[in-house]
């Protein structure tokens, strides 16, 4: 008795024999198999073709996904442009935490933003960012070598924040730094009421070129 052949072994001769079809063209239109989306057989061309429509609706899609990032991204790189370029016109050192954080708040919609600078000459000591802060909140942004996002789960730093970050669902922890000093000079301080602004899983590339741009512009005021 001839033992019965295996879905598996006829896949296999079919993938091993692409011209299968072509010498037997007549079974793409007399094979039928069931529709996907319903109990009626269709043909194996058919079928395939929506296969194909499948896969090009996925396509669009994807597409589609990859210009609205390219769009995003390009908003988000003209708001940087000009937020850049404000710090770098204005020649009023003490305007300039000002311009970071309200150059935050307003371009790129942040709902809640806040600033403390250490180490700052004693001219600059007036400034409301430069309200004293514990020196061991210095050592650990000390330690953070890229922005830190994730939720508030009882963060220091979101006290700096309106309303003491009591409406602060996640945040985001930008060092200040010259260059690549290993101490920092300050830290700025991203919130939102929204638990999924501020990703633990994130991408932080914008966070970190926004947070180079704020250390080399406030750097000024450490001279």
């Amino acid at each position: 008795m001839t033992s019965p052949i295996s879905g598996d072994t006829v896949a296999q001769y079919l993938r091993d024999n692409p011209s299968f079809f072509d010498v037997h063209a007549e079974l793409l239109a007399s094979v039928t198999v069931p529709h996907p989306h319903g109990g009626r057989a269709v043909s194996l061309v058919e079928r395939q073709v929506d296969v194909l429509r499948e896969k090009h609706k996925v396509l669009e899609m994807r597409l589609a996904d990859l210009i609205r990032i390219g769009r995003e991204n390009d908003a988000i790189g003209e708001r940087l442009q000009r937020w850049t370029r404000d710090l770098l016109r204005e020649r009023d050192l003490r305007r300039l935490p000002a311009i970071v954080t309200d150059g935050l708040a307003v371009g790129f919609s942040v709902p809640q933003v806040a600033l403390r600078l250490w180490r700052l000459p004693e001219v600059h000591q007036s400034l409301a960012c430069a309200a004293e802060v514990p020196a061991t909140i210095h050592t650990r942004i000390d330690d953070l070598r890229q922005p830190y996002c994730g939720l508030n789960a009882e963060v220091p730093e979101a006290a700096w924040l309106a309303a003491g970050g009591s409406q602060t669902r996640s945040l985001a922890l930008l060092p200040m730094r010259v260059g690549a000093a290993p101490e920092s000079f300050g830290l700025l301080v991203l919130g939102s009421p929204d638990p999924a602004r501020f990703q633990a899983s994130m991408g932080t590339a914008y966070l970190e070129r926004i947070a180079e741009t704020a250390s080399a512009a406030l750097s000024r005021l450490l001279a």
